[in-house]
């Protein structure tokens, strides 16, 4: 251990220190950070609404509330406003933060850089729908889908208004007797526009290859290499590989994934319920390798990344005030498998250091869950569980009650931790550069 520690210390630690301090990755990174309080909001509500107050979650299911309160599932209507402004609205959070945390690196007018580039990302937004000869927007990609092209936006606008306004023939000087905030607007007016301009142009060009605009590309794109793939453990392998990479690069996984993910394995999910309706028990089942059986039964405590095991590993070895306090918040969610307080209060998002551990922990995690369902020393996962319900209970309760696939689920939660461990350490040395 102390030599991979080592290892991993002249290696990663100075491409990690230079990195933070590169202002493109820094104005992301605080972005994200900016972003955590609202993120943390959703998330107990998340946490409340499907864990407590959706008759189907587990603590629900445990204290046996819905037979207590018939109406349970109506109290999720008071609590999923939150969602729309905290998670739902991410993207437009973002690239008004980008640009902003960019710009300030550039010494400019931060403020106007983030609401120009809130304008922009508008401008290339496309998801609209037309009802009753109304026009409504979509918000599809204003949440965690959109993360991607909202970065992408907030750095163009960030580094093209920054140039742009230190410019003197670009900028308006206004008389002394102009109150000051009409004078600031004024200034960097024809910076704006030519923005505005820009990507006006950009969208344009965009719809003539992708008529649905630059999200619906994106995510055409990502999906495209993932079709006809089958239900075995390569698949469930791969899948979760680029549903762990999206997420590192700031675009939702699950989300992105999931058409294709649920046209793979819905069917056999179903068969393999069948099957244990049929014979009382999931010893034989149909379809031992999907996703469910394998990813979210042994590789996904926490959440996406298994981070579980990295919360754990940062109360053992995490010297960093910042990262202990932030898996201090983040543990409850995690436990119940909401894991975006991580993902985006870390962050890992771009994160140099746990980018590694964040894509392999739950490839190793499906394979051992692999080796152990397709030995015969425990039974495949058919039993549908709540999505909600404590990381190594998933593997028991969706055998029907496994104690060896209870071990396998701890056995796994301690490798998450052992290879988890090490990164953490090495990030104790690693230093943290602000964009302001």
């Amino acid at each position: 251990m102390t030599k991979l520690e080592n290892g991993m210390e002249r290696v990663l630690v100075p491409v990690a220190n230079k990195l933070n301090s590169q202002r493109h990755i820094a104005a992301i990174r605080d972005a994200f950070i900016l972003v955590f309080p609202l993120i943390m909001a959703g998330s107990i509500v998340t946490l409340l609404n499907f864990a407590v107050l959706s008759p189907d979650g587990f603590i629900a299911k445990i204290l046996f509330l819905p037979k207590l309160f018939p109406d349970l599932a109506g109290a999720q209507a008071i609590f999923s406003p939150v969602m729309q402004g905290s998670t739902n609205i991410m993207a437009i959070l973002i690239v008004f933060l980008v640009a902003r945390n960019l710009t300030i690196s550039f010494k400019q007018d931060d403020l106007l850089a983030g609401l120009t580039a809130i304008g922009a990302f508008f401008i290339i937004y496309t998801p609209y729908e037309v009802i009753d000869n109304q026009a409504y927007l979509t918000v599809k990609f204003l949440g965690a889908q959109g993360l991607f092209v909202a970065i992408i936006v907030g750095i163009i606008v960030g580094e093209v208004f920054s140039r742009l306004a230190r410019s003197p023939r670009l900028l308006i000087k206004m008389p002394e007797q102009v109150p000051p905030a009409v004078s600031r607007s004024f200034k960097v007016l024809i910076p704006i526009i030519m923005i505005t301009v820009l990507f006006s142009v950009l969208n344009f060009v965009i719809t003539k290859v992708s008529p649905n605009g630059i999200n619906d590309l994106v995510y055409s794109v990502i999906q495209a290499p993932l079709k006809d793939m089958g239900t075995n453990v390569y698949s469930v392998v791969i899948l979760g590989l680029v549903s762990n990479l999206l997420w590192v690069l700031g675009i939702h996984g699950p989300n992105t994934i999931a058409a294709i993910r649920d046209t793979i394995f819905t069917e056999p999910n179903l068969e393999n319920l069948s099957y244990v309706a049929a014979h009382g028990n999931s010893w034989g089942a149909p379809y031992p390798e999907t996703w469910g059986s394998l990813a979210d039964a042994f590789a996904n405590y926490g959440g996406s990344g298994m981070t579980l095991g990295l919360l754990i590993a940062i109360f053992i070895a995490s010297r960093r005030a910042d990262y202990r306090d932030i898996a201090k918040l983040s543990i409850g969610p995690g436990i119940f498998n909401i894991n975006e307080p991580v993902i985006f209060g870390l962050p890992i998002v771009l994160n140099p250091l746990l980018i590694i551990p964040f894509i392999v922990t739950p490839v190793v995690n499906t394979v051992v869950g692999y080796f152990f369902v397709t030995t015969k020393l425990i039974p495949p996962v058919a039993y549908q569980v709540p999505w909600t319900t404590p990381g190594p209970l998933i593997p028991f309760l969706g055998t029907g009650g496994n104690f060896g696939a209870l071990a396998v689920g701890l056995l796994c939660l301690a490798i998450a931790v052992l290879i988890y461990l090490p990164f953490v350490i090495v990030s104790n040395k690693v230093k943290m550069s602000a964009t302001d």
